[in-house]
């Protein structure tokens, strides 16, 4: 496709994986106009939050007519029952987009359920480009990026979370891998204040927050640093990455 010549991209029958912003905002710098030329053909989509999946179409185009769209809505409250017919456009030969809250589809998202389906039934699949918060961390961070592991959220319990921290430093310490993980962003403080006493002070510690926002902040300290140092990720989207 070249749409500098003004050509229009054809969309096929297929499960288009659409990447949404991580931070408030255009869509300038963040996607390509390939994703916008897909996303204004497709009629029928599967989402993480409705609201938020009509307020990104209406920041690709605001002529899009939203109420001619379907949407469904796949997240952590949807019975894997429900998920299969969620492809029945897909099956009558129809594209379908997923969208989740912020950054690519299925990685860290409910969206990967029907990504299974998907390949089950040999349905194609489209994964587009676009932010992601984990990558675009490592890539930062100055850790190996060739060998990396994403664990989710950590524990809450703390005898959990300790085991956590002691298995990370495991990896780590004996296979070279790169440890990430993500809080819920009002415990983001509590969590570096955790990390910064139970690891040991050389231990390097990635705080990535608010990527690709204005207000940005990619910082690798040791622990030892850390526990000196003053900050503030209070309810901040925040991604986190250890290593040594």
């Amino acid at each position: 496709m070249d749409l500098e010549n003004n050509t229009t991209l054809h969309i096929e029958p297929a499960l288009y994986l659409f990447p949404v912003p991580l931070s408030q905002g255009g869509i300038e710098g963040v996607l390509p106009a390939v994703n916008v030329e897909l996303v204004r053909q497709v009629k029928h989509f599967i989402v993480e939050n409705v609201r938020s999946a009509r307020r990104f179409l209406k920041l690709c185009d605001r002529s899009i007519d939203i109420d001619s769209l379907t949407f469904c809505e796949l997240n952590r409250h949807t019975e894997a029952s429900a998920v299969p017919s969620m492809l029945e456009p897909l099956a009558r030969g129809e594209a379908v987009g997923v969208i989740s809250e912020a950054g690519c589809p299925a990685i860290a998202d409910p969206g990967a359920d029907v990504v299974a389906v998907a390949q089950r039934r040999g349905f194609k699949v489209v994964p587009l480009v676009g932010p992601s918060s984990i990558l675009m961390s490592l890539m930062a961070s100055g850790f190996n990026g060739q060998s990396f592991a994403f664990n989710g959220y950590l524990p809450i319990d703390r005898d959990a979370r300790s085991r956590s921290f002691k298995m990370m430093q495991q990896r780590i310490t004996s296979e070279r891998q790169t440890q990430i993980f993500i809080e819920t962003p009002y415990r983001n403080n509590k969590l570096i204040a955790d990390i910064a006493t139970s690891l040991p002070g050389n231990m390097l510690l990635c705080v990535a927050s608010d990527i690709t926002s204005e207000r940005q902040s990619i910082i690798t300290r040791t622990c030892a640093d850390w526990k000196r140092a003053r900050y503030d990720y209070d309810k901040t989207p925040t991604i986190f990455l250890l290593f040594s």
